[in-house]
């Protein structure tokens, strides 16, 4: 089989989603191949050189499905169609070949939560009380001229919404064009089961679950909780991470089990922001749990190494054996890393220590597209918005465009992105920050995420070695060894833009594999080293 082809390249006990590096593509934003300013598929095979170059191992792709585009693509009307905006089903099926023989996996993002209000399952369900598609979604009456209960949506306001036709309420997490989906009915399993053997049959090699630990619903229905006393403050206790959402967790392993080497990659959707250990339990303690799942902790932390340092430790000591983490710095819904809190000057020299901290971590690595060039939060006006929710809340929060602007490729019209008219302005600096400019600049951004991917690949210690932290981030520094039998490797990071000294008493001596601030080969002592202001290096210890 392909699977057993690119697995045979590697390593001996080498795990693509493991071991390898996965390229978050939201696919409107990278490259448009035919002019209409949106990016599509056929753009993502033009670009596969440059991934192939860069030294991913996967792409996961945002929402490619038919869908009328109310919360772009997460609100599907057909789980087996392709939007037309991003081309057909012949065009996947060539984007997933021309992957494969390069040696690059493909994960689809999955919607179980919710379907499109325009999904012919939605329509069926709501055309009267009978029909047999009524209780595939979540319907429930009343209670004293109100909504079922006190649930509030993600997006604000009641996740229920008033049916005229019916009479009756339906549950929606999310939008009111996003109805939830009742998973405690087994025709839902049996049916939506089906949707994913097909991506699989075809050769898909995994998903990523959004919002995984909402599917289950409280049966009784219960009011949440307030943070104290507070209404808008609702502790999300009965309609999120509910043990009904792990039982379907578990079911998904199970068909994922009966493939080759396919991975399930879950969004743990969670407040406050990070969440290790709700994260880690749909891990699982065997092979029943998804394979990988998100805590977005280091998304939120302030530019702090104490900070990071804690973050991390949280997130490791929470996993399971044999779980195993995974580590992501930005995605579609939130901001760039770049623009990290506090925002300030320096962010170059930021992104770089960001890019070390998020390549030499035990755990799998998730780059967002443009990460690698810095790609900085759009700013955008108020008539220039398409995302809902930021035209809702407009100024108080502007929007998820803001981290979905087009990829800068060039310096050129459009910054090589489409010939046409851009469905999101580009930032203002591509003509300065793009990949052209950056590729061959040993002083880019995108130069050391390079040397970065390609030092995890010819040193295992960085791929499955031990992490071991030696400074915990106190007066700015965070160091750490990724340990193997064969190889001991010290990352070291300079958060502060002053000198530091760091004294590790246990080695002598370090060979220099890359750094910020010295040149490879370069032999240091630990005895005493002195770090640069910003300086992010990665040393071999000799034994």
């Amino acid at each position: 089989m392909l699977a057993e082809a690119i697995h045979s390249e590697k390593e001996p006990g080498w795990i693509w989603w493991k071991h390898g590096i996965v390229y978050h593509i939201y696919p409107r934003s990278f490259f448009d191949s035919n002019g209409d300013g949106i990016g599509d598929l056929q753009g993502i095979i033009c670009k596969l050189p440059y991934l192939t170059e860069l030294g991913v191992d996967a792409i996961w792709l945002s929402p490619v499905y038919t869908s009328p585009n109310v919360d772009f693509g997460y609100d599907v009307s057909d789980y087996r169609g392709i939007n037309p905006e991003y081309g057909t089903m012949e065009d996947f099926r060539k984007l997933l070949s021309a992957c494969h023989q390069k040696g690059i996996r493909v994960i689809m993002d999955m919607i179980l939560n919710h379907t499109s209000s325009k999904h012919p399952w939605f329509l069926e369900s709501r055309s009267f009380r009978d029909n047999e598609k009524r209780d595939w979604y979540i319907w429930r009456k009343g209670v004293k001229g109100g909504p079922p209960n006190n649930w509030k949506a993600a997006v604000g306001g009641s996740a229920w919404e008033f049916d005229l036709r019916t009479g009756m309420y339906y549950l929606h997490s999310f939008f009111p064009e996003q109805p939830d989906l009742n998973w405690r009915n087994p025709k839902v399993v049996n049916v939506f089961f089906e949707e994913l053997k097909f991506w699989l049959d075809m050769g898909v090699d995994g998903f990523r679950l959004d919002v995984i630990n909402m599917i289950g619903k409280d049966k009784k229905f219960r009011n949440n909780p307030f943070f104290l006393g507070i209404p808008i403050l609702q502790k999300h206790v009965y309609n999120r991470n509910r043990p009904k959402s792990l039982k379907i967790v578990k079911k998904v392993r199970e068909l994922l089990n009966q493939y080759d080497e396919r991975a399930a990659i879950g969004e743990v959707y969670t407040m406050p922001p990070g969440n290790p250990k709700a994260a880690a339990r749909y891990l699982g303690k065997s092979d029943n749990g998804i394979h990988l799942a998100f805590d977005f902790s280091l998304i939120f932390s302030k530019w702090d190494a104490r900070h990071y340092y804690s973050h991390i430790a949280n997130w490791y000591s929470g996993i399971p054996d044999p779980g195993w983490p995974c580590n992501v710095l930005s995605n579609h819904d939130l901001f760039r890393s770049i623009n990290r809190r506090p925002l300030r000057k320096d962010k170059e020299e930021k992104a770089k220590i960001s890019a070390f901290l998020l390549l030499t971590l035990k755990g799998t690595p998730f780059i967002y597209y443009g990460e690698e060039i810095g790609m900085k939060n759009g700013n955008l006006t108020k008539k220039e918005i398409k995302d809902p929710l930021g035209k809702k809340y407009w100024p108080f929060f502007k929007g998820r465009d803001k981290a979905r602007t087009p990829m800068q490729w060039t310096a050129g019209r459009n910054g090589g992105f489409t010939e046409g008219n851009p469905w999101l302005p580009l930032n203002t600096d591509f003509h300065l920050s793009n990949v052209n400019s950056q590729w061959y600049n040993p002083n880019s951004i995108l130069w050391i995420y390079r040397s970065l991917i390609r030092l995890r690949k010819e040193h295992p210690a960085l791929q499955d070695g031990l992490w071991i932290p030696v400074q915990d981030g106190r007066k700015g520094l965070l160091a750490y060894l990724r340990k193997q039998p064969q190889e001991t490797l010290l990352v070291v990071l300079n958060f502060k833009r002053t000198s530091r000294a760091i004294k590790l008493k246990e080695f002598e001596e370090a060979q220099v594999l890359l750094s910020t601030c010295r040149r490879e080969g370069d032999v240091v002592s630990l005895m005493k080293l002195k770090l640069f202001p910003f300086e992010a290096t990665i040393c071999k210890i000799y034994s």
